[in-house]
């Protein structure tokens, strides 16, 4: 494993071993993902590529003194996530699927939280 710098960590991107993903079809969403790939396959016609369109909430995890990996906040984030996509005309994740999400690919990318 790859050892972190935590103290002198870059502003940017950092791979992760894996990520989540969900396909919204037909007026669903599909189940989720998991994946170590850092591609996705896009359509041509995909509005992002076009007029930009996209919504992002950043979150931050860390490590607490006791060993457990906390979330800051990270309901209001699903809340903002989903006014984003309503403000758009995108299709909202519900929060339920948003915190599925989100503990899935924390748990899998453990080693990225930050330590105490």
């Amino acid at each position: 494993m790859e050892q972190l710098d935590w103290k002198n960590l870059p502003f940017g991107y950092q791979k992760t071993d894996y990520n989540v993903r969900c396909i919204y079809k037909d007026h669903k969403w599909g189940k989720l993902e998991v994946s170590s790939s850092e591609y996705i396959d896009i359509h041509i016609a995909a509005t992002g590529l076009h007029y930009g369109q996209e919504a992002f909430e950043g979150l931050k995890a860390y490590m607490g003194k006791d060993g457990k990996i906390r979330l800051f906040r990270w309901e209001e984030n699903a809340k903002r996530m989903i006014s984003s996509a309503d403000g758009i005309k995108m299709a909202s994740v519900p929060v339920e699927m948003f915190r599925e999400a989100l503990f899935k690919v924390i748990q899998l990318n453990k080693k990225f939280v930050p330590p105490y």
